[in-house]
């Protein structure tokens, strides 16, 4: 096997596979060397499971569509029965999945072979991977920097090349943040798209969705054909897409969209002209490739909708804490967590039930509202952050303000929570870097249930404006 595969993305990897070129034990060797190698600088993957995916490279796959290729599961929903699960939190201990969950079972059908778990902050809380029990992620465009969160292992796991694809899930941002922070291609699909059983039904209310951080557009549309669909006792599900496969849109002309761009933040916090710089020169080359680039007239009543969204949150992580102590089998104290995730549980605790759902309506209201203005366009366009990416440290919080980072964080994510909420389909595209090399992203967003006109863009622009050679320098 020759060094070039490593940066080949996971469709070209199972093309090697499929021909006979590469078998999966050689490409599974070529991942964990590569971890092996770069995990000490980037502490990316916190749970190594090589001799099992040795096994499994080593025995009768399934003939799936990505067969042999290495994949990372984030340590944060997606089970896989036998191994260490514990969403970045101590109060976890040695606790171990009894489950496979469903998106595990469809990356396995798939043809995938798990070679290990990423990094996540405690309960995926914060745009940072800097849990206190694992320690920070570091970003491999500079380790001095956050890798985003709460998807960071995984998406400095792939930016740096150790594996070419790795799980992640976003509940305000948490696939298309790292994915802006790493330089990568990372979908949050539309809510429900991809199932959460066989444990949950949804997660915080229908804020989480599921799927990957990717280095290609085509990977991203391929494994969402390979794990997308309800199954039976679903609360809900996603409507079914218009095409043939998300593979086909990918790589399919988009055709002429109306484009909305919008680089002022929803909440009124400030954005970095490095952001802003991105999303204008997008939408200049969205204009150059013919389709009409307008401004946005998207008004949200900010204050309202931090408001709500942290009370739902809040309870959320309350549901959280709750269910980590039906699996481990004991009550949570002060102790047992991080500051702020014991005063979020707090907060949580604190909402009597009509509070919660009065919040449930009116962020439902604002869903409305936005939906109404996407009746008018396409595509929404805006920076994935308001900032570039941070420091590491830039989220942690003095002795007696807990919930100070989690303030901090708001004003480093405007852009992205929103569409958690509305349950629409949103794409971070590594389309620029800054002067001091830093990635930064820009999201675009779609109707509700089109991902296909999402993909369909990215491809065109990853076309227009590739990206596949630019290395980091802590990388393979």
């Amino acid at each position: 096997m020759t060094d070039d595969v490593t940066w080949m993305d996971a469709t070209a990897q199972a093309a090697l596979v499929k021909s006979g070129a590469v078998s999966p034990s050689e490409l599974v060797d070529g991942a964990v060397a590569r971890i092996e190698k770069l995990n000490p600088e980037l502490n990316a993957v916190i749970h190594p499971l090589f001799d099992r995916a040795r096994a499994a490279a080593a025995g009768p796959l399934p003939d799936g569509p990505l067969r042999g290729v290495p994949l990372l599961l984030k340590d944060l929903g997606a089970e896989l029965a036998g191994t260490p699960f514990c969403e970045g939190s101590a109060f976890a201990g040695d606790y171990h999945s009894t489950v496979d969950q469903e998106l595990t079972k469809r990356f396995l059908a798939a043809g995938f072979v798990v070679c290990g778990k990423t990094n996540t902050p405690e309960f995926g809380i914060l745009p940072t991977t800097e849990p206190r029990r694992f320690g920070p992620s570091r970003n491999p465009w500079n380790t001095a920097h956050s890798t985003g969160g709460s998807s960071g292992g995984s998406a400095a796991a792939v930016a740096s090349g150790m594996v070419p694809v790795a799980h992640a899930n976003d509940g305000g941002g948490s696939i298309r943040i790292p994915a802006s922070c790493c330089g990568l291609v990372g979908l949050k699909p539309t809510v429900a798209r991809v199932s959460m059983a066989p444990q949950y039904g949804d997660l915080m209310g229908g804020l989480v969705a599921e799927h990957v951080v990717t280095r290609s557009v085509r990977d991203s549309a391929a494994i969402l054909d390979a794990v997308a669909g309800p199954v039976p006792g679903d609360p809900y599900w996603a409507p079914p897409r218009r095409g043939p496969s998300f593979a086909t849109a990918a790589s399919t002309e988009p055709g002429a969209l109306r484009i909305a761009v919008m680089t002022a933040s929803p909440t009124g916090s400030p954005v970095h002209a490095d952001c802003v710089e991105a999303t204008e020169k997008t939408a200049a080359l969205c204009a150059s490739l013919g389709h009409q680039v307008e401004p946005a007239a998207l008004a949200v009543d900010g204050d309202a909708f931090t408001e709500h969204f942290i009370n739902v949150w809040a309870a959320g992580n309350a549901w959280t804490l709750l269910d980590w102590e039906s699996r481990v089998g004991r009550r949570a104290g002060e102790e047992d967590v991080e500051p702020l995730t014991w005063s979020l549980v707090e907060i949580g605790r604190s909402l009597d039930s009509g509070r919660y759902l009065q919040s449930r309506q009116e962020l439902q209201k604002i869903t409305r509202q936005i939906a109404e203005y996407f009746e008018g366009i396409d595509v929404l366009l805006t920076p994935t952050l308001g900032e570039t990416p941070a420091p590491l440290g830039t989220f942690d919080s003095p002795p007696g303000e807990p919930l100070a980072g989690l303030f901090r964080a708001a004003a480093y994510v405007p852009f992205t929570p929103p569409f958690n909420v509305t349950g629409q389909p949103g794409i971070s595209l590594p389309l620029h870097w800054n002067a001091g090399g830093l990635p930064i992203g820009v999201q675009f967003v779609g109707r509700f249930g089109d991902e296909e006109t999402l993909l369909s863009l990215a491809g065109q622009l990853e076309q227009a404006a590739p990206w596949a050679d630019r290395r980091p320098p802590v990388s393979a």
